[in-house]
């Protein structure tokens, strides 16, 4: 036998051996998904009435302008015929396609896309069809805009969902990878889907994260502190010093309960924590409880009362001050903008000045995230929390991902399942696979209310802890901090509360990037910067238009402004110690 003979044996004898090892992985596939609990449809999806109006739409559409309709048809067919004259061209010949003008995808990003006439016929063809439908959509003059831009979201899932790259047999990558490995690709990518859907009670979501890489407390959230006061909402952390004196006025900041706080001290080079001690501040943080089904009937006015009331007069205490000031970060600006709104109409001048991070107090524009916020998909909610008690994190991390479903699903599928390699050590995707539970009652309000009312903002008021409180009677100094690309909190949303509130002394600043990137910026990266404009009588656009763009991060220019609000320097605060202290970063960020 010749040395090819036996190679060639064994790259089939290695072929065998993986084929035998996906039908075990197989079989352990089916008994995963067996297991998958079923979901409400009308969590899956939004309401027929979209499609409906979608379809009544187009046929209207087509009874009342035909020939605006033939001429998308035209231009489409006309395309694609062309196309594949040439992709036919190509092949003939050995020569890719020729290429035509579209925007930069990294999903096709890869050489063969380019290079080989098959694939490359594909892709483009692929392109040809988003376009055609986004025309379509687009084109439909008998929608409202909400409805246009729902439509357009879900009709743009669908089209991503069925790129060529999503599949193993329209991915050269994958493929090639395949052929090169005898099929262990393949196999060690079954093996990751297997145990994504086994972790996860089979439901299907991709691990973004090596999740043996980090661990919280270790090498994530160590910031030096203490737990200094805990309840049934929170811990609320005190970090030591590193500077001799601190400013008198300490600092609280709420992170968000939709996620946990460690986003701002997930390493020291990149902790927005870090830094405020660095900068001479004494600072609180809040960590949150993560509920389960006895928190059915927390709601929020738990949320402010045994949450941001308590922890506002615990730092009081604690440092024996009148006034501190205060940072909320998305949802928790959201209610600390209610909760300012409370004190004013009680005679409370507990809080000195606040800052918001990408925070929506005005819903009249919910940007993309508004898609998820029809009663299709709230009443779907409001039924599976009055079920459960609460709303399991795994709905609110979907619904997120799904935001960037290329970056954040489908993306790391393909590297996880055809390509079958191990998910990053990324602290990043690691905290965003960390998320947690909400209370039943505390979902409707905050849904109802808030999100879909508008009550806050739009005179009506919304009622909690026996008030009707208003955006217009928020008085105190306040600066705000929104993210261009955000599609969580959309920046001329945040930029238009602002402009409601009743304070003399607001300060907006836009920062580049999104929700989580234009927040976590340190200074040291030098990588995204900021708009500022002091007149915050403009609209939205033409405030951009006119403002002044910051190179670097935003930090320093809000540390120039707390240290304004922070009062002269003393001796630098240290956290109790004792029996009943923990260390930061506490237990409740680390509890399932």
């Amino acid at each position: 036998m010749t040395t090819e003979n036996r190679d060639t044996a064994k790259d089939v004898d290695t072929l065998q051996e993986n084929l035998s090892k996906v039908e075990a992985l197989t079989q352990r596939m089916i008994a995963a998904i067996s297991h998958k609990k079923p979901v409400r449809p009308s969590l899956q999806g939004p309401g027929q009435d979209l499609f409906v109006k979608a379809a009544t739409a187009y046929v209207a559409e087509m009874m009342s302008n035909p020939a605006k309709l033939m001429e998308q048809q035209i231009s489409y067919w006309g395309q694609s015929l062309r196309h594949y004259v040439e992709a036919q061209e190509a092949l003939a010949k050995g020569t890719p396609a020729p290429s035509h003008p579209t925007p930069a995808d990294r999903r096709f990003a890869g050489e063969l896309w380019n290079t080989h006439p098959y694939f490359n016929f594909i892709r483009q063809q692929y392109e040809l069809n988003a376009q055609a439908v986004g025309d379509a959509v687009n084109g439909m003059d008998h929608l409202s805009d909400r409805e246009r831009q729902r439509l357009d979201y879900f009709s743009r899932q669908i089209v991503d969902m069925f790129s060529p790259s999503n599949f193993l047999g329209t991915n050269p990558e994958a493929l090639a990878k395949a052929v090169a490995t005898d099929g262990e690709s393949l196999v060690h990518g079954l093996e990751n889907l297997v145990a994504d859907l086994e972790a996860n009670d089979g439901d299907l979501l991709v691990t973004l994260a090596d999740k043996n890489a980090f661990r919280v407390g270790d090498n994530l959230a160590t910031t030096p502190g203490k737990v200094v006061f805990r309840n049934q909402m929170l811990e609320l952390i005190q970090y030591s010093p590193t500077t001799e004196t601190v400013h008198e006025t300490p600092l609280l900041i709420f992170p968000p309960w939709i996620n946990k706080f460690y986003i701002m001290d997930l390493k020291p080079q990149n902790s927005l924590i870090k830094w405020i001690v660095d900068q001479g501040f004494t600072l609180f943080v809040v960590s949150w409880v993560n509920p389960d089904h006895s928190y059915r009937d927390v709601g929020m006015d738990d949320y402010i009362n045994d949450g941001y009331l308590a922890a506002i007069e615990q730092v009081k205490s604690i440092c024996d001050v009148p006034q501190v000031n205060v940072t909320g970060y998305c949802i928790a600006g959201t209610t600390l903008s209610l909760v300012l709104s409370m004190l004013e109409q009680r005679g409370d001048t507990s809080v000195k000045s606040a800052t918001l991070f990408t925070t929506l107090t005005d819903f009249s524009d919910q940007g993309e995230v508004g898609v998820f916020l029809n009663d299709d998909f709230v009443d779907g909610i409001e039924e599976e929390v009055q079920e459960n008690g609460y709303l399991d994190s795994f709905y609110m991390s979907r619904t997120f991902s799904f935001l960037r479903s290329n970056d954040l699903i489908y993306g790391p599928a393909i590297k996880s399942y055809m390509m079958g390699e191990a998910p990053p050590a990324f602290d990043l995707l690691y905290w965003n696979g960390d998320a947690t539970n909400l209370p039943a009652r505390m979902v409707v309000e905050y849904l109802r209310g808030l999100c879909q009312n508008n009550q806050f903002a739009n005179g009506e008021g919304f009622n909690v802890c026996g008030h009707t409180l208003h955006l217009k009677d928020v008085n105190l100094p306040i600066c705000a901090i929104a993210c261009e690309t955000d599609h969580i909190a959309a920046w001329k949303a945040s930029y238009n509360g602002i402009r409601k509130m009743g304070s003399a002394d607001r300060t907006f600043i836009l920062s580049q990037s999104g929700h989580i990137a234009g927040i976590i910026n340190p200074p040291s990266k030098k990588k995204y910067g900021h708009y500022t404009n002091p007149d915050l009588r403009l609209d939205a656009d033409t405030w951009q238009a006119e403002a002044t763009f910051n190179e670097g991060s935003w930090w320093p220019r809000w540390g120039t402004w707390l240290a304004d609000k922070a009062g002269p320097q003393v001796a630098a605060r240290t956290p109790r110690d004792g029996d009943d202290v923990i260390d930061a970063p506490g237990t409740y960020v680390v509890a399932a």
